[in-house]
């Protein structure tokens, strides 16, 4: 029997509770004392799996939000709150949790449909370890099979027009500027005084695949590893921000890795299935 749209809602909303509350059973260490919080709906599930623990397990550890959502978040579940331009120098987070958009089968991310994808950039490469949390919907082989809204860049305003530009040359698929709320004028503009542009390109291949990839994995015409098109995104002049998280993580580099150790995922028969770099 088909399910109806509340409770199709309903099992989205458990699956997210659900991957939460293992991701952080397993990777939350009574040890730890520093640990990021990212933005979106799933996060407020990892919120209440920790302020679950109850205050003796949670006492002292300082949390570090990556916008306004997630400091929120931390305060009203009496948690200690604290910013991560205060981390000292040479330290790092002990985890960091956060959501995506999209995970592929290399683990590589799109991030960025809540607008904070700079900050959440900043929150993850500041961790030892940084754990994915989602819903089996976003779960894809290649990043652009099921978002289809584009990777997220964060632009200087007076930047937009000419990136817009070199996007299309790139080979996106009609880029356009993220529009404020509903009901009101202009652009949605980031924590960060920046607009989004959402730029759709065709699924991306991994880096694994580059040598088949009939652009040698250049990422022209939209049809690119992952790595090529990032570090061509980067590199147009105004982004200051890209919604890829992509290359190594924290296993493999001591500090500012981007991509996860492990992705949990709420799956619709009640599981939670669990991707680390040797599979699942």
């Amino acid at each position: 029997m088909a399910t109806t749209a509340q409770e199709q809602a309903q099992l989205v909303e458990t699956s997210k509770r659900l991957a939460a509350f293992q991701a952080v059973k397993d990777y939350l260490r009574p040890e730890y004392t520093r640990v990021g919080i990212g933005s979106g709906s799933t996060v407020v599930y990892v919120v209440e799996a920790i302020a679950a623990l109850g205050h003796d397990a949670t006492a002292n550890m300082s949390f570090y939000p990556t916008g306004a959502q997630s400091e929120e978040l931390i305060e009203a579940a009496g948690l200690n709150l604290q910013y991560i331009s205060k981390l000292p120098a040479g330290k790092q987070l002990d985890v960091a949790f956060d959501g995506a958009d999209e995970v592929d089968d290399d683990l590589n991310l799109i991030k960025g449909g809540g607008a904070c994808l700079w900050q959440e950039k900043i929150v993850a490469a500041s961790a030892k370890q940084f754990v994915c949390v989602a819903d089996f919907r976003k779960l894809a082989p290649r990043l652009g099979t099921a978002w289809k809204k584009g990777i997220p860049i964060e632009v200087l305003p007076m930047a937009a027009p000419r990136v817009l530009d070199e996007l299309q040359r790139l080979g996106s698929q009609n880029p356009r500027i993220r529009p404020g709320l509903p009901g009101k004028a202009g652009a949605i503009v980031t924590d960060n005084g920046m607009w989004i542009i959402d730029a759709p390109f065709a699924p991306l291949l991994h880096a694994k695949d580059s040598e088949s990839s009939a652009e040698g994995g250049s990422g022209s015409n939209g049809r690119g590893t992952v790595d090529a098109l990032a570090d061509r995104l980067i590199k147009i002049p105004g982004v200051a921000e890209i919604g890829l998280f992509f290359g190594k993580n924290g296993l493999e580099v001591a500090s500012g890795a981007q991509k996860p150790v492990a992705a949990y995922f709420g799956m619709a028969d009640g599981t939670v299935q669990v991707k680390t770099p040797g599979g699942v």
